[in-house]
């Protein structure tokens, strides 16, 4: 992908409920137009790179761009994991995120623990790579500098 780093926001909405139920992985999902307007040249995947919510503190995240081919999606999303606990959902706050890195294409599993293994991988990838200073530089981005006096979203 040509646009690495890419950056994009979005309203967290609710997903398919799979991420934290069956995956114990949670995801916070962008809509439709979010991942509509992603560059043409966007391959599905498996991606990583940085996010924060809202105004908060800027954390590791791995991205899937896709069809879920396991769960045979018919609509391309764009969920996103953030390697960090939350203590309460977070949907209807914008979601940041800059992607500066691409992991491995989507591929289908044959079955839910063999998924959740390569989830798993993928997010050790990805913390590592993220620690390097190529990718580490854009944790600070000026994109993540929200005006703390700025009202988002109501809150």
């Amino acid at each position: 992908m040509r646009h690495l780093p890419y950056f994009c926001r979005g309203q967290v909405v609710r997903g398919f409920g799979r991420g934290s139920k069956q995956l114990g992985i949670p995801t916070a999902n962008f809509p439709e137009q979010v991942v509509d307007n992603l560059p043409a040249d966007v391959s599905t995947g498996i991606y990583y790179g940085w996010a924060s919510v809202g105004n908060g503190d800027v954390h590791k995240m791995v991205v899937s761009i896709g069809w879920n081919p396991y769960y045979k999606n018919t609509k391309k999303s764009m969920e996103t994991h953030i390697m960090h606990t939350f203590k309460e959902d977070f949907y209807g706050e914008i979601l940041n995120v800059a992607i500066v890195g691409y992991l491995r294409p989507e591929k289908n599993f044959d079955s839910l623990e063999s998924l959740i293994s390569a989830i798993q991988a993928d997010i050790e990838e990805a913390k590592r790579r993220l620690d390097l200073p190529e990718h580490l530089k854009f944790k600070e981005d000026n994109f993540f500098q929200v005006p703390k006096n700025k009202i988002m979203n109501g809150h």
